[in-house]
């Protein structure tokens, strides 16, 4: 079964279909009472475009969906593949050649470099996968 996960947020501008909304990520340390005292209390504003699943306006408050499975997805492209592939650059580097370890490291970032220009160029179509919904609260 797939999960879904949601936070709400706020319209700042609609476009045909879409809507531009405002979500304020909170840490566990923003929602706790002694914050004050801490100092430690953050909270992150992000921006999304997502479907909107019924008529909405600016200002409206709505709650942000996606599948758990995309998340999972966005993880593994964003984080865990260009790991393997730092890993993998590396190995295959240090056991064929014999480079100093300073020309191996900044391959291996070269490497995850052009890994994310890739993922720039196919992202229109990864945009098309990884769709956020918006319905009013």
């Amino acid at each position: 079964m797939d999960e879904i996960i949601r936070h709400e947020g706020i319209v700042l501008s609609t476009n045909g279909e879409l809507a531009h909304v405002e979500i304020v990520q909170t840490s566990a340390c923003a929602a706790c009472k002694a914050r004050s005292m801490c100092m430690s209390s953050e909270s992150q504003q992000k921006y999304i475009d997502a479907v909107m699943l019924e008529p909405m306006k600016t200002g409206d408050r709505v709650e942000v969906e996606v599948r758990e499975r995309l998340a999972w997805k966005a993880i593994l492209l964003a984080y865990i593949l260009p790991f393997v592939v730092m890993m993998a650059v590396i190995a295959v580097l240090d056991y064929a050649t014999d480079w100093s370890e300073a020309i191996i490291g900044t391959l291996s970032l070269c490497a995850i470099a052009l890994y994310y220009i890739g993922l720039s160029v196919f992202k229109h179509r990864l945009q098309k996968q990884f769709t956020f919904s918006a319905r009013r609260v």
